[in-house]
C-alpha cells in the first residue's frame, strides 16, 4: 500500500468516525430536547418518556431541525406554553453543545 493510499484510508476512517459522532450527538440532543419539551408541557412518567423518544428519533439535521421547532412550537401552543421559536432554537443549541461534549467524552 502506498503512502497516498494509507492517507486516503485514514481520512476515510476519520470521516466515518466524525459522522458517527455527529449522528450520536444529534440523537442525544433530540432526546434531551424531547425531555425538556415534555417537562414544559407538563408530561410526566411514561407519557414524557414516549414524547421524548418520539422527538429523539428525529436525527436528520437541517430539515428535521425545522420540523422539530414547528412540532414543539405547536405542542407548546396546544398546551398553553408561551415559548418563542427563538427560545426553542436557543435551547436546541444549548443541548447540542452538551450532547457533543457528552459524545466526545465517550468516544475519545
Amino acid at each position: 500500500m502506498t503512502l497516498f493510499n494509507e492517507r486516503e484510508q485514514a481520512f476515510e476512517q476519520m470521516f466515518v468516525h466524525d459522522e458517527e459522532a455527529r449522528f450520536r450527538a444529534l440523537a442525544k440532543r433530540n432526546r434531551l430536547l424531547g425531555q425538556w419539551a415534555a417537562t414544559q408541557i407538563g408530561l410526566t412518567g411514561e407519557r414524557a418518556d414516549a414524547y421524548a423518544n418520539e422527538i429523539g428519533k428525529s436525527v436528520v439535521a437541517a430539515v428535521v431541525d425545522e420540523s422539530l421547532v414547528e412540532r414543539i412550537q405547536a405542542d407548546f401552543a396546544s398546551h398553553g406554553v408561551a415559548e418563542s421559536e427563538e427560545g426553542i432554537r436557543e435551547k436546541m443549541a444549548e443541548l447540542m453543545t452538551f450532547a457533543v461534549a457528552a459524545v466526545r467524552s465517550t468516544t475519545w
